[in-house]
Protein backbone atom coordinates (compact mmCIF):
# COMPACT_ATOMS: atom_id res chain seq x y z
CA UNK A 1 0.00 0.00 0.00
CA UNK A 2 1.58 3.36 -0.94
CA UNK A 3 2.65 5.62 1.80
CA UNK A 4 0.07 8.42 2.58
CA UNK A 5 0.71 12.03 2.82
CA UNK A 6 -0.98 14.79 4.86
CA UNK A 7 -3.36 16.71 3.03
CA UNK A 8 -3.75 20.13 4.12
CA UNK A 9 -6.47 22.30 2.73
CA UNK A 10 -5.51 26.05 2.63
CA UNK A 11 -7.00 28.79 4.59
CA UNK A 12 -9.86 29.78 2.47
CA UNK A 13 -10.80 33.23 1.69
CA UNK A 14 -12.99 35.73 3.07
CA UNK A 15 -16.31 34.91 1.99
CA UNK A 16 -17.82 38.36 1.76
CA UNK A 17 -14.46 39.14 -0.45
CA UNK A 18 -14.90 35.90 -2.55
CA UNK A 19 -18.78 36.42 -2.98
CA UNK A 20 -18.27 40.48 -3.96
CA UNK A 21 -15.55 39.46 -6.55
CA UNK A 22 -18.12 36.22 -7.88
CA UNK A 23 -20.27 38.78 -8.33
CA UNK A 24 -18.23 41.36 -9.69
CA UNK A 25 -16.08 39.49 -12.40
CA UNK A 26 -18.72 36.65 -13.30
CA UNK A 27 -15.98 33.53 -11.44
CA UNK A 28 -17.05 30.82 -10.05
CA UNK A 29 -16.99 31.14 -6.15
CA UNK A 30 -14.07 28.58 -6.36
CA UNK A 31 -11.83 30.93 -8.83
CA UNK A 32 -12.84 33.77 -6.73
CA UNK A 33 -11.98 32.28 -3.75
CA UNK A 34 -8.35 30.99 -5.71
CA UNK A 35 -8.19 34.86 -6.06
CA UNK A 36 -8.36 35.84 -2.37
CA UNK A 37 -5.88 33.32 -1.35
CA UNK A 38 -3.48 34.34 -4.36
CA UNK A 39 -3.80 37.77 -2.32
CA UNK A 40 -5.98 39.69 -4.94
CA UNK A 41 -8.94 41.20 -2.87
CA UNK A 42 -10.64 43.66 -5.70
CA UNK A 43 -11.65 44.03 -9.27
CA UNK A 44 -9.10 46.67 -10.07
CA UNK A 45 -6.14 43.98 -9.03
CA UNK A 46 -7.93 41.19 -10.60
CA UNK A 47 -7.74 42.75 -13.77
CA UNK A 48 -4.05 43.48 -13.79
CA UNK A 49 -3.78 39.59 -12.39
CA UNK A 50 -5.39 38.41 -15.64
CA UNK A 51 -4.46 40.77 -18.21
CA UNK A 52 -0.64 41.56 -17.67
CA UNK A 53 0.31 44.54 -19.30
CA UNK A 54 4.28 45.78 -20.32
CA UNK A 55 3.44 48.75 -19.31
CA UNK A 56 3.87 47.52 -15.57
CA UNK A 57 7.32 46.79 -15.98
CA UNK A 58 9.72 48.51 -13.15
CA UNK A 59 12.51 51.55 -15.05
CA UNK A 60 15.23 49.54 -15.75
CA UNK A 61 17.51 52.06 -14.65
CA UNK A 62 16.50 51.09 -10.77
CA UNK A 63 18.68 48.66 -11.37
CA UNK A 64 21.82 49.30 -9.39
CA UNK A 65 24.63 50.21 -12.02
CA UNK A 66 22.56 50.04 -14.82
CA UNK A 67 23.76 53.67 -15.80
CA UNK A 68 27.14 52.47 -16.08
CA UNK A 69 26.45 49.49 -17.86
CA UNK A 70 24.27 51.26 -20.88
CA UNK A 71 26.73 53.95 -20.59
CA UNK A 72 29.93 50.85 -21.13
CA UNK A 73 27.99 49.30 -24.00
CA UNK A 74 26.87 52.17 -26.15
CA UNK A 75 30.57 53.31 -26.12
CA UNK A 76 31.92 49.73 -27.27
CA UNK A 77 28.83 49.93 -29.71
CA UNK A 78 29.75 53.07 -30.91
CA UNK A 79 33.59 52.05 -31.14
CA UNK A 80 32.96 49.02 -32.77
CA UNK A 81 35.22 47.19 -29.96
CA UNK A 82 35.50 43.51 -29.37
CA UNK A 83 32.33 42.26 -27.05
CA UNK A 84 31.81 38.80 -25.31
CA UNK A 85 28.76 37.76 -23.73
CA UNK A 86 29.78 35.16 -21.41
CA UNK A 87 27.24 32.95 -19.71
CA UNK A 88 26.35 29.54 -17.59
CA UNK A 89 26.06 26.43 -19.42
CA UNK A 90 22.28 25.81 -18.50
CA UNK A 91 19.12 26.98 -19.59
CA UNK A 92 19.16 30.33 -18.01
CA UNK A 93 22.89 31.16 -19.10
CA UNK A 94 22.47 30.15 -22.52
CA UNK A 95 19.39 31.87 -23.36
CA UNK A 96 20.37 34.90 -21.55
CA UNK A 97 23.46 34.95 -23.67
CA UNK A 98 21.12 34.19 -26.87
CA UNK A 99 19.56 37.28 -25.65
CA UNK A 100 21.88 39.98 -25.30
CA UNK A 101 23.62 38.25 -28.71
CA UNK A 102 20.51 38.46 -30.42
CA UNK A 103 19.81 42.05 -29.01
CA UNK A 104 23.76 43.50 -29.81
CA UNK A 105 22.98 41.82 -33.63
CA UNK A 106 20.45 43.37 -34.36
CA UNK A 107 21.94 46.81 -33.40
CA UNK A 108 24.48 46.15 -36.07
CA UNK A 109 27.35 45.15 -33.97
CA UNK A 110 29.68 42.66 -35.69
CA UNK A 111 32.47 42.69 -33.59
CA UNK A 112 30.82 40.25 -31.04
CA UNK A 113 31.07 36.92 -29.72
CA UNK A 114 29.69 34.74 -27.24
CA UNK A 115 31.49 32.33 -24.25
CA UNK A 116 29.69 29.23 -22.25
CA UNK A 117 32.45 27.75 -19.90
CA UNK A 118 33.50 23.68 -20.41
CA UNK A 119 31.33 22.12 -17.38
CA UNK A 120 34.12 19.24 -17.07
CA UNK A 121 37.15 21.44 -17.73
CA UNK A 122 36.01 24.64 -16.37
CA UNK A 123 33.35 24.32 -14.28
CA UNK A 124 30.66 26.96 -13.50
CA UNK A 125 31.58 30.98 -13.84
CA UNK A 126 34.80 32.94 -14.71
CA UNK A 127 37.79 30.94 -15.05
CA UNK A 128 41.04 31.94 -16.60
CA UNK A 129 40.50 30.16 -19.29
CA UNK A 130 37.97 31.58 -20.66
CA UNK A 131 39.97 35.20 -20.28
CA UNK A 132 42.45 34.32 -21.53
CA UNK A 133 40.87 33.33 -24.69
CA UNK A 134 39.02 36.59 -24.55
CA UNK A 135 42.50 38.50 -24.81
CA UNK A 136 43.75 36.35 -27.51
CA UNK A 137 40.55 37.38 -29.68
CA UNK A 138 40.70 41.14 -28.84
CA UNK A 139 38.38 41.17 -26.44
CA UNK A 140 37.87 45.02 -24.23
CA UNK A 141 34.40 44.41 -22.79
CA UNK A 142 32.74 41.33 -21.25
CA UNK A 143 29.56 41.30 -20.52
CA UNK A 144 28.44 38.37 -18.33
CA UNK A 145 25.01 36.80 -17.71
CA UNK A 146 23.87 34.35 -14.82
CA UNK A 147 27.13 34.39 -13.57
CA UNK A 148 30.08 36.28 -11.84
CA UNK A 149 28.86 37.59 -8.90
CA UNK A 150 31.49 36.52 -7.05
CA UNK A 151 34.33 36.47 -9.01
CA UNK A 152 36.32 39.10 -7.30
CA UNK A 153 40.20 37.42 -8.44
CA UNK A 154 38.68 37.11 -12.28
CA UNK A 155 37.60 40.03 -12.37
CA UNK A 156 40.44 41.90 -11.11
CA UNK A 157 42.57 39.39 -13.33
CA UNK A 158 40.65 40.64 -16.84
CA UNK A 159 41.38 44.42 -15.86
CA UNK A 160 44.78 43.21 -15.39
CA UNK A 161 44.58 41.78 -19.24
CA UNK A 162 42.63 45.38 -20.46
CA UNK A 163 39.33 43.54 -20.18
CA UNK A 164 36.48 45.39 -18.97
CA UNK A 165 33.62 42.98 -17.23
CA UNK A 166 29.90 43.82 -16.63
CA UNK A 167 28.54 41.78 -14.66
CA UNK A 168 25.04 39.94 -14.35
CA UNK A 169 23.73 38.12 -12.21
CA UNK A 170 20.69 37.08 -9.93
CA UNK A 171 22.49 34.52 -7.48
CA UNK A 172 22.94 36.27 -3.86
CA UNK A 173 26.34 38.12 -3.37
CA UNK A 174 29.19 37.38 -1.20
CA UNK A 175 30.97 39.35 1.36
CA UNK A 176 32.94 41.75 -1.83
CA UNK A 177 31.45 42.36 -4.96
CA UNK A 178 34.05 42.23 -7.99
CA UNK A 179 35.64 45.25 -8.91
CA UNK A 180 33.73 45.34 -12.48
CA UNK A 181 32.65 48.39 -14.66
CA UNK A 182 29.10 48.10 -13.36
CA UNK A 183 27.58 45.24 -11.11
CA UNK A 184 23.92 44.67 -11.57
CA UNK A 185 22.08 41.79 -9.58
CA UNK A 186 18.46 42.43 -8.17
CA UNK A 187 20.24 40.78 -5.13
CA UNK A 188 22.89 42.72 -4.14
CA UNK A 189 22.49 44.06 -0.40
CA UNK A 190 22.47 47.70 -2.25
CA UNK A 191 20.31 47.49 -4.92
CA UNK A 192 16.70 49.01 -4.12
CA UNK A 193 15.16 47.26 -7.65
CA UNK A 194 11.38 46.49 -6.42
CA UNK A 195 11.58 43.15 -7.59
CA UNK A 196 14.45 40.61 -6.74
CA UNK A 197 13.75 37.50 -8.50
CA UNK A 198 14.48 37.92 -11.80
CA UNK A 199 15.84 35.14 -13.94
CA UNK A 200 19.30 35.69 -15.08
CA UNK A 201 18.01 36.34 -18.39
CA UNK A 202 15.24 38.43 -17.01
CA UNK A 203 18.62 40.73 -16.09
CA UNK A 204 19.51 40.51 -19.38
CA UNK A 205 16.89 41.79 -20.56
CA UNK A 206 16.78 44.72 -18.46
CA UNK A 207 19.73 45.80 -20.29
CA UNK A 208 18.51 45.66 -23.64
CA UNK A 209 15.23 47.62 -21.90
CA UNK A 210 17.47 49.88 -20.38
CA UNK A 211 19.55 51.07 -24.14
CA UNK A 212 16.44 51.15 -26.19
CA UNK A 213 15.35 53.47 -23.23
CA UNK A 214 18.26 55.43 -23.48
CA UNK A 215 18.63 55.27 -27.52
CA UNK A 216 15.57 56.10 -28.50
CA UNK A 217 14.46 52.50 -29.50
CA UNK A 218 10.91 50.75 -30.11
CA UNK A 219 10.46 48.45 -27.67
CA UNK A 220 9.22 46.14 -29.89
CA UNK A 221 12.69 45.51 -30.88
CA UNK A 222 12.93 43.63 -28.05
CA UNK A 223 9.60 42.25 -27.23
CA UNK A 224 10.58 39.52 -30.09
CA UNK A 225 13.10 38.24 -27.35
CA UNK A 226 9.91 37.35 -24.49
CA UNK A 227 10.38 33.87 -26.00
CA UNK A 228 13.79 33.30 -24.77
CA UNK A 229 12.83 34.91 -21.06
CA UNK A 230 10.32 32.79 -20.00
CA UNK A 231 12.07 30.06 -21.46
CA UNK A 232 14.82 30.95 -18.78
CA UNK A 233 11.56 31.50 -15.94
CA UNK A 234 10.36 28.62 -16.33
CA UNK A 235 13.36 26.35 -16.30
CA UNK A 236 15.38 27.96 -13.60
CA UNK A 237 12.04 28.22 -11.53
CA UNK A 238 12.50 31.53 -10.22
CA UNK A 239 8.64 32.84 -9.15
CA UNK A 240 6.26 33.68 -11.26
CA UNK A 241 4.65 36.56 -9.44
CA UNK A 242 5.10 40.12 -10.00
CA UNK A 243 7.31 41.21 -12.98
CA UNK A 244 8.09 37.55 -14.06
CA UNK A 245 4.14 37.17 -14.56
CA UNK A 246 4.07 39.88 -17.09
CA UNK A 247 7.57 38.77 -18.51
CA UNK A 248 6.58 35.11 -18.86
CA UNK A 249 2.74 36.13 -19.74
CA UNK A 250 4.05 37.60 -23.07
CA UNK A 251 7.06 35.34 -23.14
CA UNK A 252 4.40 32.61 -23.95
CA UNK A 253 2.52 34.25 -26.42
CA UNK A 254 5.38 34.58 -28.29
CA UNK A 255 6.98 30.99 -27.84
CA UNK A 256 3.23 29.90 -29.07
CA UNK A 257 2.89 32.32 -31.44
CA UNK A 258 6.08 33.10 -33.38
CA UNK A 259 8.91 31.34 -31.68
CA UNK A 260 12.71 32.34 -33.03
CA UNK A 261 13.90 29.42 -35.27
CA UNK A 262 15.71 27.14 -33.01
CA UNK A 263 12.61 26.89 -30.07
CA UNK A 264 10.49 26.24 -32.97
CA UNK A 265 12.71 23.21 -34.07
CA UNK A 266 12.50 22.41 -30.36
CA UNK A 267 8.89 22.86 -29.90
CA UNK A 268 8.47 20.55 -33.23
CA UNK A 269 10.67 17.50 -31.60
CA UNK A 270 9.17 17.41 -28.74
CA UNK A 271 5.65 17.20 -30.29
CA UNK A 272 4.64 20.31 -29.03
CA UNK A 273 3.15 21.99 -32.29
CA UNK A 274 -0.01 23.11 -32.81
CA UNK A 275 -0.69 22.93 -28.71
CA UNK A 276 -0.84 25.27 -26.00
CA UNK A 277 2.68 25.34 -24.85
CA UNK A 278 2.49 26.13 -20.99
CA UNK A 279 5.40 26.77 -18.25
CA UNK A 280 4.92 22.79 -17.62
CA UNK A 281 5.75 21.78 -21.00
CA UNK A 282 9.13 23.80 -20.99
CA UNK A 283 10.20 22.34 -17.48
CA UNK A 284 9.65 19.26 -18.33
CA UNK A 285 10.15 19.21 -22.26
CA UNK A 286 11.84 21.98 -23.77
CA UNK A 287 14.06 23.14 -20.70
CA UNK A 288 15.50 19.29 -20.26
CA UNK A 289 16.31 18.99 -23.99
CA UNK A 290 18.05 22.49 -23.66
CA UNK A 291 19.69 21.71 -20.61
CA UNK A 292 21.28 18.60 -22.09
CA UNK A 293 23.90 20.33 -24.62
CA UNK A 294 25.89 21.80 -21.31
CA UNK A 295 25.35 18.89 -19.25
CA UNK A 296 26.74 15.95 -22.02
CA UNK A 297 30.03 15.63 -23.63
CA UNK A 298 28.75 16.95 -27.04
CA UNK A 299 32.35 17.85 -29.23
CA UNK A 300 35.32 19.54 -28.82
CA UNK A 301 35.37 22.72 -29.50
CA UNK A 302 33.02 23.15 -32.28
CA UNK A 303 29.47 24.32 -32.94
CA UNK A 304 28.03 21.51 -31.11
CA UNK A 305 29.96 21.67 -28.16
CA UNK A 306 28.22 21.43 -24.59
CA UNK A 307 26.32 24.63 -24.24
CA UNK A 308 27.65 26.50 -27.30
CA UNK A 309 25.04 24.06 -29.17
CA UNK A 310 22.23 25.44 -26.86
CA UNK A 311 23.48 29.48 -27.81
CA UNK A 312 23.44 28.24 -31.19
CA UNK A 313 20.36 26.62 -31.46
CA UNK A 314 18.27 30.10 -29.74
CA UNK A 315 20.32 32.48 -32.15
CA UNK A 316 19.91 30.54 -35.40
CA UNK A 317 17.77 32.06 -38.28
CA UNK A 318 17.77 29.69 -40.65
CA UNK A 319 15.13 27.02 -39.81
CA UNK A 320 17.08 23.88 -41.68
CA UNK A 321 20.30 24.93 -39.60
CA UNK A 322 18.30 25.51 -36.02
CA UNK A 323 16.65 21.47 -36.56
CA UNK A 324 20.15 20.22 -37.48
CA UNK A 325 20.94 21.74 -33.97
CA UNK A 326 17.95 20.68 -32.58
CA UNK A 327 18.36 17.30 -33.35
CA UNK A 328 21.83 17.38 -32.17
CA UNK A 329 20.56 18.64 -28.62
CA UNK A 330 17.72 16.17 -28.20
CA UNK A 331 20.12 13.02 -28.93
CA UNK A 332 22.20 14.78 -25.80
CA UNK A 333 19.12 14.54 -24.21
CA UNK A 334 18.29 10.97 -24.63
CA UNK A 335 21.59 9.73 -23.81
CA UNK A 336 21.48 12.28 -20.70
CA UNK A 337 17.94 10.38 -19.74
CA UNK A 338 19.94 7.16 -19.71
CA UNK A 339 22.95 7.95 -17.71
CA UNK A 340 20.42 10.03 -15.21
CA UNK A 341 18.33 6.74 -14.89
CA UNK A 342 21.61 4.42 -13.96
CA UNK A 343 22.93 6.84 -11.67
CA UNK A 344 20.10 7.38 -9.90
CA UNK A 345 19.73 3.75 -9.53
CA UNK A 346 23.04 3.22 -8.37
CA UNK A 347 22.84 6.54 -5.22
CA UNK A 348 19.53 4.61 -4.01
CA UNK A 349 21.08 1.32 -3.67
CA UNK A 350 23.90 2.54 -1.47
CA UNK A 351 21.48 4.87 0.69
CA UNK A 352 19.32 1.58 0.73
CA UNK A 353 22.39 -0.64 1.84
CA UNK A 354 23.76 1.89 4.38
CA UNK A 355 20.68 1.80 7.57
CA UNK A 356 22.59 4.79 9.25
CA UNK A 357 22.40 6.57 5.88
CA UNK A 358 18.78 6.25 5.65
CA UNK A 359 18.30 7.12 9.24
CA UNK A 360 19.71 10.84 8.60
CA UNK A 361 17.53 13.97 7.67
CA UNK A 362 19.50 14.94 4.99
CA UNK A 363 21.79 13.32 2.38
CA UNK A 364 25.38 13.67 1.36
CA UNK A 365 26.63 11.12 -1.10
CA UNK A 366 30.25 11.04 -3.21
CA UNK A 367 31.08 8.99 -6.10
CA UNK A 368 34.24 10.23 -8.27
CA UNK A 369 32.77 8.29 -11.10
CA UNK A 370 29.64 9.79 -11.83
CA UNK A 371 29.06 12.47 -14.54
CA UNK A 372 29.67 15.84 -13.19
CA UNK A 373 26.79 17.21 -15.89
CA UNK A 374 23.35 14.98 -13.99
CA UNK A 375 24.20 15.78 -10.39
CA UNK A 376 21.87 18.22 -10.08
CA UNK A 377 19.34 15.70 -11.79
CA UNK A 378 19.96 12.77 -9.26
CA UNK A 379 20.08 15.42 -6.24
CA UNK A 380 15.95 16.27 -7.55
CA UNK A 381 15.59 12.39 -7.89
CA UNK A 382 16.67 11.49 -4.63
CA UNK A 383 14.84 13.66 -3.01
CA UNK A 384 11.78 12.16 -4.91
CA UNK A 385 12.13 9.31 -2.45
CA UNK A 386 13.34 10.72 0.59
CA UNK A 387 12.59 13.91 0.75
CA UNK A 388 15.21 15.53 2.86
CA UNK A 389 17.95 17.99 1.43
CA UNK A 390 20.54 16.57 -0.53
CA UNK A 391 23.70 16.67 -1.47
CA UNK A 392 25.62 14.74 -4.95
CA UNK A 393 29.14 15.11 -5.45
CA UNK A 394 31.35 13.93 -7.75
CA UNK A 395 34.95 14.35 -9.17
CA UNK A 396 36.01 16.99 -11.77
CA UNK A 397 39.64 18.51 -12.60
CA UNK A 398 40.85 17.26 -8.86
CA UNK A 399 37.91 18.56 -6.92
CA UNK A 400 34.96 17.07 -5.29
CA UNK A 401 32.33 19.11 -6.91
CA UNK A 402 28.09 18.66 -7.25
CA UNK A 403 24.60 20.16 -6.66
CA UNK A 404 22.86 20.27 -3.66
CA UNK A 405 18.72 20.61 -3.93
CA UNK A 406 16.25 21.23 -0.84
CA UNK A 407 12.47 20.49 -0.09
CA UNK A 408 10.49 23.37 0.64
CA UNK A 409 11.02 25.76 3.37
CA UNK A 410 14.26 24.70 4.19
CA UNK A 411 17.43 27.26 3.40
CA UNK A 412 19.74 25.18 1.94
CA UNK A 413 22.21 28.26 0.69
CA UNK A 414 22.19 28.71 4.59
CA UNK A 415 23.27 25.21 5.37
CA UNK A 416 26.06 24.80 2.34
CA UNK A 417 28.02 28.27 3.42
CA UNK A 418 27.64 27.22 6.72
CA UNK A 419 30.49 25.30 5.63
CA UNK A 420 32.03 27.95 3.99
CA UNK A 421 35.57 27.65 5.36
CA UNK A 422 36.59 24.23 3.59
CA UNK A 423 35.01 25.06 -0.04
CA UNK A 424 36.40 26.05 -3.04
CA UNK A 425 33.33 27.51 -4.31
CA UNK A 426 29.76 27.67 -3.78
CA UNK A 427 27.31 29.80 -5.31
CA UNK A 428 23.13 29.38 -5.74
CA UNK A 429 19.52 30.09 -4.45
CA UNK A 430 17.44 28.91 -1.70
CA UNK A 431 16.48 25.60 -2.48
CA UNK A 432 19.88 24.66 -4.91
CA UNK A 433 23.65 25.36 -4.92
CA UNK A 434 26.95 24.19 -6.65
CA UNK A 435 29.71 23.72 -4.71
CA UNK A 436 33.50 22.32 -5.19
CA UNK A 437 35.43 21.48 -2.60
CA UNK A 438 38.80 19.42 -2.32
CA UNK A 439 38.48 15.83 -1.93
CA UNK A 440 39.97 15.31 1.44
CA UNK A 441 37.14 17.82 3.04
CA UNK A 442 33.83 15.47 1.78
CA UNK A 443 34.10 13.64 5.07
CA UNK A 444 34.08 16.72 6.82
CA UNK A 445 31.74 18.51 4.52
CA UNK A 446 29.38 15.72 4.90
CA UNK A 447 29.53 15.64 8.48
CA UNK A 448 28.96 19.44 9.13
CA UNK A 449 26.34 19.18 6.44
CA UNK A 450 24.16 16.71 8.11
CA UNK A 451 24.95 18.40 11.47
CA UNK A 452 23.91 21.64 10.37
CA UNK A 453 20.74 20.64 9.11
CA UNK A 454 19.85 18.00 11.77
CA UNK A 455 20.08 21.57 14.08
CA UNK A 456 17.96 23.85 11.80
CA UNK A 457 15.13 21.68 9.63
CA UNK A 458 11.85 20.73 11.69
CA UNK A 459 10.07 17.03 11.38
CA UNK A 460 7.11 19.09 9.64
CA UNK A 461 9.64 20.13 6.46
CA UNK A 462 10.77 16.55 6.40
CA UNK A 463 7.26 15.21 5.49
CA UNK A 464 5.97 15.42 2.33
CA UNK A 465 2.37 16.85 1.91
CA UNK A 466 -0.09 17.82 -0.28
CA UNK A 467 -1.42 21.23 -0.46
CA UNK A 468 -5.21 22.01 -1.35
CA UNK A 469 -6.70 24.88 -2.20
CA UNK A 470 -10.28 23.85 -2.23
CA UNK A 471 -13.27 20.93 -2.87
CA UNK A 472 -14.71 20.38 -6.18
CA UNK A 473 -17.11 18.50 -7.40
CA UNK A 474 -16.45 16.86 -11.06
CA UNK A 475 -20.06 18.63 -12.36
CA UNK A 476 -18.48 22.30 -11.63
CA UNK A 477 -15.53 21.45 -13.77
CA UNK A 478 -18.01 23.17 -16.75
CA UNK A 479 -16.30 24.80 -20.24
CA UNK A 480 -16.71 28.01 -18.42
CA UNK A 481 -14.71 27.05 -15.40
CA UNK A 482 -11.78 25.56 -17.57
CA UNK A 483 -11.74 28.90 -19.70
CA UNK A 484 -11.95 30.90 -16.23
CA UNK A 485 -9.22 28.68 -15.07
CA UNK A 486 -6.58 28.95 -17.68
CA UNK A 487 -6.45 33.11 -17.13
CA UNK A 488 -4.90 32.25 -13.44
CA UNK A 489 -1.61 30.93 -15.87
CA UNK A 490 1.09 31.31 -16.37
CA UNK A 491 1.89 28.66 -13.18
CA UNK A 492 4.69 28.26 -11.54
CA UNK A 493 6.27 29.26 -7.89
CA UNK A 494 3.91 32.00 -6.06
CA UNK A 495 1.49 30.82 -8.31
CA UNK A 496 0.87 27.48 -8.86
CA UNK A 497 -1.61 25.35 -10.37
CA UNK A 498 -4.42 25.30 -7.75
CA UNK A 499 -4.93 21.87 -6.71
CA UNK A 500 -8.42 20.36 -5.78
CA UNK A 501 -9.93 17.78 -3.73
CA UNK A 502 -13.23 15.67 -4.78
CA UNK A 503 -14.54 13.08 -2.08
CA UNK A 504 -16.15 9.52 -3.61
CA UNK A 505 -15.08 9.26 -6.67
CA UNK A 506 -14.54 5.70 -8.47
CA UNK A 507 -13.27 4.33 -11.64
CA UNK A 508 -15.69 3.48 -14.35
CA UNK A 509 -14.24 0.51 -15.38
CA UNK A 510 -11.12 1.08 -17.54
CA UNK A 511 -8.22 1.71 -14.75
CA UNK A 512 -4.62 0.49 -16.52
CA UNK A 513 -1.10 1.09 -15.65
CA UNK A 514 0.48 3.09 -18.92
CA UNK A 515 4.56 4.08 -19.71
CA UNK A 516 7.34 2.29 -20.59
CA UNK A 517 7.58 0.51 -17.10
CA UNK A 518 4.02 0.41 -16.07
CA UNK A 519 4.89 3.35 -13.70
CA UNK A 520 1.73 5.81 -14.76
CA UNK A 521 -1.95 4.95 -13.30
CA UNK A 522 -4.76 6.17 -15.82
CA UNK A 523 -8.51 5.43 -15.12
CA UNK A 524 -11.81 7.73 -16.33
CA UNK A 525 -13.08 8.64 -12.44
CA UNK A 526 -16.90 8.88 -11.52
CA UNK A 527 -18.19 10.91 -8.45
CA UNK A 528 -21.14 9.12 -6.62
CA UNK A 529 -23.30 12.48 -6.81
CA UNK A 530 -22.89 12.46 -10.48
CA UNK A 531 -22.80 8.78 -11.97
CA UNK A 532 -22.86 9.47 -15.50
CA UNK A 533 -20.51 12.27 -15.86
CA UNK A 534 -16.25 11.05 -16.22
CA UNK A 535 -13.38 12.86 -16.06
CA UNK A 536 -9.96 11.09 -17.60
CA UNK A 537 -7.43 11.39 -14.78
CA UNK A 538 -3.84 10.29 -15.10
CA UNK A 539 -1.48 9.93 -12.50
CA UNK A 540 2.08 9.80 -12.93
CA UNK A 541 4.57 7.73 -10.94
CA UNK A 542 1.92 6.47 -8.25
CA UNK A 543 0.95 2.58 -9.80
CA UNK A 544 0.89 2.12 -5.72
CA UNK A 545 -2.99 2.95 -6.05
CA UNK A 546 -3.68 0.88 -8.98
CA UNK A 547 -5.51 -2.36 -7.06
CA UNK A 548 -7.70 0.49 -5.20
CA UNK A 549 -8.93 2.27 -8.42
CA UNK A 550 -9.16 -1.36 -10.23
CA UNK A 551 -11.19 -2.32 -7.47
CA UNK A 552 -13.99 -0.16 -8.38
CA UNK A 553 -13.74 1.26 -4.48
CA UNK A 554 -14.51 4.70 -3.58
CA UNK A 555 -11.82 6.83 -3.04
CA UNK A 556 -11.12 10.55 -2.54
CA UNK A 557 -8.54 12.37 -4.82
CA UNK A 558 -6.55 15.16 -5.28
CA UNK A 559 -5.81 17.05 -8.83
CA UNK A 560 -4.64 19.85 -11.25
CA UNK A 561 -7.40 19.92 -13.73
CA UNK A 562 -5.09 20.09 -17.46
CA UNK A 563 -6.27 20.39 -21.04
CA UNK A 564 -5.46 17.24 -22.99
CA UNK A 565 -4.60 17.53 -26.52
CA UNK A 566 -4.84 14.68 -29.02
CA UNK A 567 -5.17 14.90 -32.49
CA UNK A 568 -6.82 18.19 -32.45
CA UNK A 569 -9.16 17.72 -29.35
CA UNK A 570 -8.75 19.38 -26.32
CA UNK A 571 -10.53 17.43 -23.09
CA UNK A 572 -10.30 18.31 -19.68
CA UNK A 573 -7.95 15.93 -17.86
CA UNK A 574 -7.06 15.30 -14.23
CA UNK A 575 -3.84 15.10 -13.11
CA UNK A 576 -3.59 12.86 -9.59
CA UNK A 577 -1.24 14.15 -6.90
CA UNK A 578 -2.46 11.81 -4.58
CA UNK A 579 -5.47 9.14 -3.88
CA UNK A 580 -6.77 7.91 -0.63
CA UNK A 581 -9.58 5.41 0.06
CA UNK A 582 -13.09 7.27 0.84
CA UNK A 583 -13.80 7.92 4.31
Amino acid sequence: MPIEKPWVILDQGDPARVEDLSAALGLSPVLANLLVQRGVTTPEEAKGFFNPSLEDLHDPFLLKDMDKAIDRISKAVEGREQIMIWGDYDVDGTSAVALMYSFLRRLGHENLMFYIPDRYKEGYGISKRGIDYAAAHGVTLVITLDCGIKAVEKVAYAREQGIDFIVTDHHLAGSELPDAVAVLDPKRPDCRYPFEELSGCGVGFKIAQAYCQRHGIAFSEIERLLDLVVISIASDIVPVTGENRILAYYGLERLNNNPNKGLASIINICGLEGHRISIDDIVFKIGPRINAAGRMRMGEGDEFSGGHAAVNLMIERDADAAGLFGAQIDEANTDRKSIDRTVTQEAHDFIESNPAMKRLKSTVIYNPKWMKGIVGIVASRLIETYYRPTVVLTMSNGFATGSARSVPGFDLYGAVESCADILENFGGHLYAAGLTMKPENVEEFTRRFNAYVEENITDALLTPMVEIDSKLLFSDITPEFRRDLLRFQPFGPGNVAPVFVTYGVSNRGDAKLVGAEREHLKADLVQREKPNTSIPAIAFQQPGHYEWVRSGRQVDVCYTVVENHFRGNVTPQLRVKDIKPAM
